[in-house]
């Protein structure tokens, strides 16, 4: 038995140390004496033919000591996770801006980087492929077209009262991490090498560098112990950096570190992939949608990278919070001459509810009514419409009760008069307000990536010691994963101590992503501990004489006795009981039909709603965000702190996606947008000057996962697009008797004007 009692306001593990800058990074670790730096030369065009390279200058720059190209790699000449098609360098054919075609391996980073600018390169230009409609003309795509149907689709839309169709875009997205990509590579004894490397997915960066240099995994290892952000863009890009990095230290037997410029990283790594729309929709007087037919369209990049799980992610949260009984939607995974687009914070999921949302926008908009009852119409219900149109019942259906308890406790009803009397008064000046939902699935939709190993460790002195596959990148995880622990022990969380991540300890574990890590890697630990403690209570039971055991307090009670638990633990050592093991989860009860997208790809589902109120200059576009209020389902929190900043972090970077974050490209297909001067991320300023978030009160897990909590890392960050439907309130405000309401997604000043004056 247990305390079952977590201390919910624990601080984060690292924050004194984040705050005062003791935390160790890739970059802080001490480097060995006789380490190397590299830097990497890209293409400076996006399609074209290597016809010469010159690399005689740059040999004779200061501190070079060589170049890395691709006939030093002695394995595969490709970092791709599970489709081939992201080359390492290449010495011919030119995809994309920013591909890699050498590195320089100097004695500083400064002169690496220095020596690359003296490569003198011969390049044949080809004409790119940039746009998903230019994608689409030239069927140009990185995998297969997905289609997925229920009931007809056509026949309902055919025989509703009222139709309306229309088109959506919502661009990509930069991962903007505080902490660029970079990878340490140090040569070990008997061919064996360590990198400390900045990615959430340790295994497959071990896996990936094995191959890459043709050898075994197991002499390869990883260690990880935080990083400084990740939000998808260290899942699958990282790999190529680890392997440059590996190539050089394994041809040199040296230690080499490659820190990437923000400008030159921002160039190099996939984004969040843009989406297209384009709908038909029927639906009865009062909203509810009888049929729909998407045509959906991604732009990938030049490869596939992850953009089949992303974009079938997209497929499964199309519906968002909604039954629609008849549906027909086409997938497109376009292939363009751009950089590959990968894992993104939602993976997909944004993007199929940003599709949604402006939908029953739009019904509400030409029927002239409250778009929030709209909502409610159309939302699954707890006993009937409760089927997803992938098969999957939705079983723990809160949307409903949250949705109706925001409405009320934001007091929208009231603020939307208060609004329409301000618009009624004020040429310049709009405001908007909307209320949106969310719904979120909890698992990888690759099912065998739902698993998880750890190692639980208790010393003689009753210390406690984890170590798990699970990456730390900001988030909380390891600050969850010791309260884990220290409640199942009974002790204090300053007992438990938690070690980097590491290939060595436990083998084959999947990424820190689809926000299941602290499910996944929490089970395992679990696990564990139940596997130590089957042991541990035999002795305690037999040696103490007791039936009944609790770990409380840095104590275990034995009926009527209270022993210490370190006491309890030195005795068990000198009677050779284990005081380790390691452990396993796996998530129950998944299933996916590959083929059709059908069966239970989530184990459960997160859910949350949020209202915004803003105000837009119809003169020059700009806007504020005046006020949020959100309430959000966690399940029964781990740790509220860590919560509800990931609830306000999450909003704030989809806040950015759909406001100020703009992806640009000349028309040559080089991207212009890679600094912080030429891309916005949100600031204080873009703060709401009211933001109100509130945890669910009456949060529970059906499931049996840790704790009976719900993941947070992902699913706030659908509840900003009650921002853009704000705006999108707002332009409507403006132009009352305009039947079609277009805004491009981010929307940004000039989209917003383009809304207004109707010229998208």
């Amino acid at each position: 038995m247990t305390s079952n009692t977590f201390v919910k306001n624990v601080e984060h593990e690292s924050a004194i140390k984040h705050v005062t800058g003791r935390a160790i990074y890739t970059d802080d670790i001490s480097e060995p004496r006789n380490i190397l730096y590299a830097a990497i030369g890209f293409s400076p065009v996006s399609k074209g033919i290597i016809e010469k390279i010159d690399f005689s200058e740059v040999l004779k720059s200061d501190g070079v000591v060589d170049i890395i190209t691709e006939g030093d790699i002695e394995g595969q000449n490709d970092v791709g996770p599970i489709f081939k098609g992201d080359k390492i360098f290449t010495s011919k054919k030119i995809e994309y801006h920013g591909q890699p075609i050498f590195a320089v391996i100097a004695s500083s980073t400064k002169l690496a980087r220095q020596a690359i600018l003296k490569v003198k390169l011969k390049i044949k230009k080809q004409t790119p492929i940039i746009t998903i409609e230019d994608a689409i003309k030239k069927k140009s795509f990185v995998l297969k077209s997905k289609t997925i149907k229920r009931g007809k689709s056509s026949s309902a839309i055919a025989n509703s009262k009222h139709r309306v169709s229309g088109k959506l875009e919502c661009g990509g997205q930069d991962h903007f991490y505080l902490e660029g990509q970079i990878a340490m590579t140090i040569p070990q004894e008997d061919n064996n090498f360590l990198i400390y490397s900045s990615t959430q997915h340790p295994s497959e960066t071990q896996q990936i560098v094995a191959k890459v240099l043709n050898q075994k995994f197991n002499s390869i290892n990883v260690k990880v112990r935080r990083i400084g952000g990740g939000f998808g863009g260290k899942e699958t890009q990282s790999f190529l950096f680890a392997a440059i990095s590996s190539i050089a230290a394994k041809k040199l037997n040296r230690p080499i570190k490659l820190r990437i410029d923000r400008d030159d990283d921002m160039i190099m790594t996939g984004k969040r992939h843009q989406f297209k729309f384009d709908y038909e929709v029927g639906f009865s007087d009062n909203g509810k949608i009888n049929g729909l037919k998407i045509l959906m369209a991604s732009n990938c990049g030049i490869s596939a990278d992850l953009s089949g799980a992303i974009n079938d992610r997209a497929i499964y949260h199309i519906d968002n919070a909604y039954f629609i009984p008849n549906l027909e939607l086409t997938s497109h995974r376009c292939k363009t001459n751009t950089v590959s687009n990968t894992a993104f914070r939602g993976f997909g999921g944004p993007q199929g509810m940003f599709c949604i949302e402006n939908i029953i926008d739009h019904i509400a908009h030409h029927l002239k009514k409250e778009p929030s009852n709209i909502r409610v119409q159309n939302f699954y219900k707890k006993n009937h419409n409760n089927i997803t149109h992938y098969g999957m019942k939705v079983e723990d259906n809160i949307i409903e009760e949250i949705f109706n308890d925001l409405k009320k406790k934001s007091n929208y009803t009231m603020r939307k008069k208060e609004i329409e009397k301000f618009n009624n008064s004020n040429e310049i000046l709009k405001k908007g307000i909307s209320i949106t939902p969310v719904k979120f699935g909890i698992s990888f939709t690759t099912t065998h990536l739902n698993q998880a190993g750890a190692l639980v460790h208790i010393y003689t002195d009753g210390s406690i010691h984890l170590n798990h596959g699970g990456i730390e990148m900001g988030q909380g995880l390891m600050t969850k994963l010791a309260l884990v622990a220290a409640n199942e022990f009974g002790l204090d969380i300053k007992d438990i101590k938690l070690s980097s991540t590491d290939t060595e300890k436990v083998a084959n574990t999947s990424a820190s992503a689809a926000s299941a890590t602290t499910d996944l890697n929490g089970g395992a630990i679990l696990n564990a501990i139940y596997n130590i403690k089957l042991e541990l209570n035999e002795f305690i039971k037999k040696n103490y004489k007791t039936k009944k055991i609790t770990y409380k307090n840095g104590k275990i009670i034995c009926d009527n006795k209270i022993l210490q638990f370190k006491e309890v633990i030195a005795n068990a050592y000198l009677n050779r009981i284990k005081l380790y093991s390691s452990g396993f989860y796996k998530t129950p009860k998944i299933n996916v039909n590959v083929k059709d997208l059908s069966g239970r790809p989530f184990l459960y589902f997160a859910y949350g709603a949020a209202v915004s109120e803003v105000i837009i200059d119809t003169l020059t576009g700009e806007n504020k965000v005046l006020q949020v209020d959100i309430i959000h389902d966690v399940g029964k929190s781990i740790n509220q702190r860590i919560d509800i900043g990931q609830i306000e972090g999450g909003f704030v970077q989809g806040l950015g996606w759909l406001t100020t974050e703009e992806i640009s490209w000349n028309k040559d297909g080089n991207i212009l947008s890679h600094s912080p001067s030429t891309y916005k991320i949100p600031t204080a300023a873009e703060i709401p000057e009211k933001f109100n978030v509130e945890i669910y009160k009456k949060g529970f897990n059906r499931e049996k996962v840790v704790n009976r909590s719900k993941a947070v890392g992902e699913p706030p960050f659908m509840l900003a697009i009650s921002v853009f439907s704000a705006i999108k309130n707002a332009v409507i405000n403006k132009n009352q008797d305009s039947k079609i309401i277009n805004l491009i997604a981010p929307a940004t000043p000039e989209n917003i004007l383009k809304s207004i004056n109707n010229e998208i």
